[in-house]
């Protein structure tokens, strides 16, 4: 049992684990077993947590949760039966899934922001600064979710600088396993090229290379080599903490404190709800828009179908006067 468990990710089995000690709590109170209960009692669970406001989508987690643990039912898992099934088409119907078709926040003022103090110049910057300007740029143009980009490691054999200096290739730590196991997930990289590089053909071209990665990164790591205690790639770099490596959930607050202060250099109301996962449909819808293959963008964010794309994370990251400026400028 602990084995085919082991197919799930860690946070897919925490996720179920929570959702069954749920459903095993309702069934003691009434006195079944949670494992053997008819489909009968199942559906009445479901039932009562959708009229106490529960999404859809909780409820598919609490039924698969529920499937993995509970007996077969006429030879079929619990999350096949065809009542199951209906039932979860049932509740869809009243409470669709409406996931937001335009971003919760705009690239282009972070970016301008990070052309500017206190994010520039990058030698004289206070590391807090730093850290945070990679760690967003990172997320921007490799479209990682941030367990990835918390894998990554300076380790020699992961970090890799390319002779002319002009790009780095990254590769997470070996132990790490990503969130979908495949030989390409496995075996991801992620490779920087430089943006705007010297030398300047004009002053423009010397503004927009301060948001290159490639400059941005390797800034970094010489800024963190004298401290680190540790290969990965990001680490803390507070007192007491310093040096040692950095949870995701502060790897996440970099990349959403960053997006805060841009809007707050630019006196605009803060965005809300934001999240650093967000930073992966706006690159991704960004890079579409621009020209980038679909095939391509799927590659970068580890998404084995355009799907995935079209479903969750493809947003109108332009606004609809420019259509309308773009047919009246013909």
């Amino acid at each position: 049992v602990q084995t085919l468990q082991c197919a799930r990710a860690p946070s897919t089995r925490a996720l179920y684990s929570y959702r069954w000690e749920v459903f095993r709590s309702w069934c003691e109170q009434r006195h079944e077993c949670p494992r053997s209960c008819p489909l009968s009692s199942v559906l009445e669970f479901l039932q009562e947590q959708f009229d106490q406001g529960k999404s859809p989508s909780t409820l598919k987690v609490f039924l698969a949760a529920i499937s993995a643990c509970h007996e077969r039912v006429d030879g079929k898992a619990l999350g096949a039966n065809p009542l199951s099934i209906q039932f979860i088409k049932g509740v869809q119907r009243p409470r669709p899934r409406r996931l937001p078709s335009v971003p919760a926040w705009q690239l282009h003022v972070v970016l301008d922001a990070l052309l500017k103090p206190p994010f520039e110049p990058i030698a004289d910057i206070d590391l807090k600064w730093l850290s945070q300007k990679v760690a967003f740029l990172l997320a921007i143009t490799s479209a990682k979710r941030v367990g990835e980009l918390h894998a990554l490691s300076v380790h020699a054999d992961c970090f890799r600088v390319n002779p002319d200096g002009a790009g780095v290739v990254l590769r997470p730590n070996p132990a790490f396993m990503p969130k979908v196991l495949s030989v390409r997930n496995l075996n991801q990289v992620v490779v920087l090229d430089p943006f705007h590089p010297p030398p300047f053909a004009s002053e423009e071209d010397r503004t927009l290379h301060t948001l290159c990665p490639v400059r941005a990164l390797l800034c970094y790591v010489d800024r963190t080599k004298g401290f680190r205690l540790t290969d990965q790639l990001f680490v803390c770099h507070g007192a007491g903490q310093r040096g040692k490596a950095l949870s995701k959930q502060r790897l996440s607050r970099w990349v959403v404190d960053t997006i805060k202060q841009a809007y707050q250099l630019s006196g605009l109301p803060s965005p809300v709800a934001t999240v650093a996962h967000s930073t992966r449909g706006i690159a991704t819808s960004w890079a579409l828009l621009k020209g980038v293959p679909l095939q391509d963008i799927c590659q970068a964010a580890c998404w084995s179908s355009p799907l995935t794309f079209a479903r969750f994370y493809d947003l109108n990251v332009v606004s609809p006067l420019s259509f309308g400026n773009a047919v009246l400028s013909s």
